[in-house]
């Protein structure tokens, strides 16, 4: 897996995406600690999606709206 700093990705933004289109994966960081991974849809888990909305379900069963927790 190729690492780029994030001025380098900055400036050549389009490049990247070419490589990633074509199957790279690209690690993005920032003062040498990773921030970001570019890679293919293809990659990309769509159980993560399902898994990220039930998620959401139960921390909203949990924090309903308008209740503050204690101490705030």
């Amino acid at each position: 897996m190729r690492q780029v700093g994030s001025y380098e990705a900055k400036t050549h933004l389009p490049r990247l995406l070419d490589e990633v289109a074509a199957g790279a994966t690209i690690t993005i960081t920032k003062h040498g600690v990773p921030v970001a991974i570019l890679v293919p849809p293809a990659h990309v888990d769509g159980g993560s999606i399902r898994e990220a909305a039930d998620g959401l379900r139960s921390f909203r069963a949990r924090h309903p709206l308008g209740v503050r927790p204690s101490g705030s």
